[in-house]
């Protein structure tokens, strides 16, 4: 039997999936996608899915993968993502279908508990936080038992606690063959387990970061490797470009001082005025981040400097860093043979010296550069988009006929138009078959469309006002069951902040959650957990506009501000739209437009995660009827039901619930 027959066997009404997965529903979309999958994994070549909210397209990609018999590579958005595969749909598919696959999930190593690193802790850390203490403590605890090493494990330790870097390993800071414990270093252990699996669950960072520094394993593993799945592959141009390119900032400086301090004071003291060469570094460090001024900026940079900052401050300061870096090579390179870790701190400072050279001279051809300007200085030099790392890194290995390799994109949002020209062309997968398979969704029925009429223009310093005023009132009317989506952080805070107002002033049993006060899992734990004796109202940002699941009554109002189009002053996407332009296209048409859509179906996805779920989408933003590309970003919606008035809106809002009909007129 072939595969494409054992997956559309598995797949079918009486088939494997119906008969062992609990509350397991038949799809024809899912099915469809599933032999399509299956078909690229026998014979190879390039894949592209546009797999509608609500297909199953985990299933879909999955059940192929493990009957396949082959080695399979799958990348996830998130290491949320790779957990859930992992510990969750993996484990319920082998039990269902009765295989045999060895699995292992593969991280970066800033995931993985450093033993050598972890013995020093407690007398390299600076804080004195009772809280962050108690953190270091359970990790100590946690490190005598642990299997994996994964310091996910570590329920009370946040993802960007201080604590983590105090016990992982970088690869500027890792003592690799040299160190003390590499025979029983986790990241190591991750490693041969990967090699050795039938199933490596990895994620996009990863995987584009090995590419460039070959560093983590994923390279290696990757001639071995018959089929690559991408999940959720519309982040993959944003996060190829992010790791393909380089990189510096004043953190990665700062570390230096830092641990070099450490290091010379325990094993070379005495050989070098360590004191003074690391404060003539720092000083330098100063001085350079001082020619940029103090305000949080993300800045272009076309020529030898960012726009707006002084040339002369810029190089002057950079060229300071760059002597005081030479200093201290100096010293280092005397005393480097005397321990592992002396070793390991000078080639970690060439490689910053090496960063420092490419920000000295003009951007490469093709790239592009900017800076980021915050507590630290990040600069960044990229690549405008992956499709040639694609082509000369990646898909070669897909026409091997040999090895009939096959990769595989799929994602419920890819473009704006049934060709998905825009995520084909910006990965350089001109060769690819491409499948769109709609949601099974009856949103017509499900979900309805308001846009309000009378509303300020997007760029309105009222317009705020108006969106915290609309929302508070559906939530108040709905008993909470409402999200705001906002595409600055700026407006999230405004109207979190009015939207409180009102609720005071109606004494209103709804809580109000805006993004960044809490973790996220506890705001959507909130929102899952809210009754209608105690309503919930969240407003968020970025992060919120995909990869949030809120079924049920959880979420029935959900109001995005403005259409998600790119900020006007963003360094990466002005660069993208000249290169556009200059090739003779439209930097609107052709870079601005696809990506509004893409974020408004993302954003948009949040609403309907079920068959049985009903709710409102609100678009807050006038140009979707008043300007001539509103038809076009309305078209990439599903086809809800469309309300026309406020009155139509307020029925469609009592239809849902009737927990509270307060207003705050």
């Amino acid at each position: 039997m072939t595969l494409v027959q054992e997956v559309s066997d598995a797949f079918s009404q009486q088939g494997v999936l119906a008969r062992c997965v609990p509350n397991y529903l038949v799809r024809r979309g899912q099915s469809e996608m599933a032999v399509e999958v299956a078909s690229t994994m026998e014979l190879g070549g390039l894949l592209v899915v546009e797999a509608g909210t609500g297909i199953g397209k985990t299933y879909a990609y999955l059940v192929p993968a493990l009957l396949s018999g082959e080695r399979v590579m799958i990348s996830t958005a998130t290491k949320a993502l790779q957990d859930q595969l992992h510990k969750t749909d993996i484990p319920k598919l082998l039990a269902a279908l009765a295989v045999t696959v060895r699995v292992a999930v593969l991280k970066g190593r800033s995931s993985y508990l450093c033993l050598h690193r972890l013995g020093g802790a407690r007398l390299n850390s600076t804080f004195d936080d009772p809280a962050q203490l108690r953190q270091l403590a359970d990790v100590e605890i946690w490190a005598l038992e642990t299997q994996s090493g994964d310091l996910a494990e570590v329920i009370t330790l946040e993802e960007h606690s201080p604590i983590v870097a105090l016990v992982s390993s970088t690869r500027e800071n890792c003592l690799g063959g040299r160190c003390p414990q590499a025979s029983s270093c986790h990241v190591n252990l991750a490693r041969r387990k990967a090699m050795a699996a039938d199933l490596v669950v990895v994620n996009h960072h990863l995987f584009f970061a090995d590419l460039n520094v070959r560093e983590s394993g994923v390279a290696e593993l990757l001639p071995s490797v018959k089929s690559v799945v991408f999940d959720e592959a519309h982040q993959i141009n944003e996060i190829g470009v992010q790791f393909m390119g380089q990189q510096l900032s004043g953190n990665q400086l700062e570390s230096m001082v830092s641990d070099t301090r450490a290091i010379t004071s325990a094993q070379a003291r005495g050989f070098a005025d360590w004191d003074g060469l690391l404060f003539d570094l720092r000083k330098a460090i100063e001085i350079w981040r001082a020619s940029v001024g103090k305000s949080a900026a993300r800045l272009g940079w076309v020529d030898v400097a960012p726009v707006g900052i002084d040339v002369n401050g810029w190089l002057g300061g950079l060229e300071l860093v760059d002597q005081a870096l030479a200093a201290l090579h100096h010293a280092l390179v005397i005393v480097s043979e005397i321990s592992p870790e002396l070793s390991a701190i000078l080639g970690r400072l060439r490689g910053l010296q090496d960063s420092v050279a490419t920000f000295q001279n003009l951007c490469e051809p093709e790239c592009v550069r900017w800076v980021e300007v915050g507590n630290h200085l990040r600069l960044y030099q990229s690549p405008l988009d992956i499709a040639q790392t694609m082509r000369s890194k990646v898909l070669p290995l897909a026409s091997d006929a040999a090895n009939k390799k096959s990769w595989i994109f799929t994602s419920a949002t890819l473009g704006h138009e049934p060709t998905l020209q825009w995520f084909i062309d910006s990965c350089g997968l001109a060769d690819a078959k491409v499948l769109n398979i709609e949601s099974p969704f009856d949103y017509a029925q499900q979900a309805s469309l308001y846009i309000p009429s009378g509303f300020p223009a997007a760029s309105s310093p009222q317009h705020p006002l108006f969106v915290a005023k609309l929302a508070a009132d559906g939530a108040l009317r709905l008993g909470g069951r409402t999200l705001v989506l906002t595409t600055t952080l700026k407006a999230m805070r405004l109207i979190g902040k009015e939207v409180r107002a009102l609720f005071a002033f109606a004494k209103a049993n709804v809580d109000v959650w805006v993004q960044g006060e809490a973790p996220k899992q506890v705001i959507i734990s909130a929102m899952l957990t809210a009754t209608e004796a105690k309503g919930c109202l969240v407003v968020a940002s970025v992060s919120f506009w995909e990869g949030v699941d809120l079924p049920g009554t959880a979420l029935q109002l959900l109001v995005l501000d403005k259409l998600p189009f790119a900020p006007p002053d963003d360094p990466v996407q002005n660069s993208i739209a000249k290169k556009i332009e200059g090739a003779g296209g439209s930097a609107f048409k052709d870079l601005h437009l696809p990506q509004a859509a893409i974020a408004l179906k993302q954003g948009a996805g949040r609403l309907i995660r079920r068959e049985t779920d009903r709710g409102i989408l609100v678009l807050c933003d006038v140009r979707l009827t008043s300007m001539g590309y509103g038809k076009k970003l309305l078209s990439v919606l599903p086809p809800m039901h469309r309300l026309e008035t406020a009155d139509h809106y307020l029925s469609a809002l009592q239809a849902l619930t009737k927990v509270s009909t307060m207003d705050l007129d």
